[in-house]
């Protein structure tokens, strides 16, 4: 039976970092690396010493969820962890934004990783771990960001839950929450369409930082990882002050 690891949004940001670091961690006889663009993760692929399988699947849609479950389901394989971190976010208010967007937010962001994450339990064994990608913004409601704050507070909660769930098993479960990672492509992306660029980042982190504090939090069975002093201080501040002050707080940050 193959050993694998599986990466969704493995052709950048952290799920490229995740692609480079994971293959140092444990043996792996093949890394399954699961993004939309097809040439990007052949350029990742070709960059691991491991034998990476590069599935250019689009995790938004119906085909791609569909075509992921019957190539799992043709293999024999003992997945060893997985890292859910496909997802994207646009920066603007609810009513200027595309339906069409926003509803391939919510699928990518919540309904995939779901999906995902249930047709890789079964085979998973004690031991094997699961990093569940969410963000500071699922501490709070993020005016300017409702979409993708709501859908990474659905991934906290559902990380939280299934880590109960599966403890019995010995499968770890981790909810990684980091704060601005400045050497990913989010920032650009999320704000192309819009005014605010958030280059104000203060405190901002790096991929190699994040994914190594959260491999680490991961084999330690950690089930909230925060890298960084901002995404530490807002785990525990968001707790104490009310909704209505933190909206005030982050309307402020956005006229930065």
């Amino acid at each position: 039976m193959k050993r694998i690891a599986i990466i969704t949004g493995a052709s950048s940001g952290l799920g490229k970092g995740f692609a480079e670091a994971i293959e140092n961690e444990m043996t792996l006889d093949e890394i399954w690396l699961i993004a939309r663009r097809k040439e990007r993760l052949q350029e990742v692929a070709g960059k691991l010493a491991a034998k990476a399988i590069p599935l250019a699947l689009d995790l938004a849609k119906e085909e791609g969820l569909q075509r992921f479950h019957e190539r799992l389901q043709a293999e024999e394989v003992d997945i060893l962890c997985l890292v859910n971190a496909a997802g994207f976010g646009k920066i603007g208010d609810i009513k200027d934004e595309p339906l069409q967007e926003a509803s391939d937010m919510i699928n990518l962001n919540c309904r995939a990783l779901a999906q995902i994450t249930r047709d890789c339990l079964p085979h998973m064994k004690k031991g094997a771990w699961i990093i569940q990608i969410a963000s500071i913004a699922a501490f709070q409601p993020m005016p300017g960001l409702a979409v993708y704050a709501a859908s990474k507070a659905f991934v906290e909660s559902y990380a939280k839950a299934l880590h109960e769930e599966i403890r019995k098993d010995g499968i770890h479960v981790t909810c990684l929450c980091p704060y601005w990672v400045t050497d990913t492509e989010f920032i650009p992306v999320a704000s192309a369409e819009n005014k605010t660029d958030y280059k104000r980042t203060p405190f901002a982190t790096k991929t190699t930082q994040v994914v190594a504090e959260a491999i680490k939090a991961a084999r330690n069975n950690r089930l909230t990882c925060t890298p960084g002093v901002v995404s530490t201080f807002l785990k525990y501040s968001t707790k104490v002050i009310p909704d209505g002050l933190l909206i005030k707080i982050f309307n402020l940050y956005r006229k930065l």
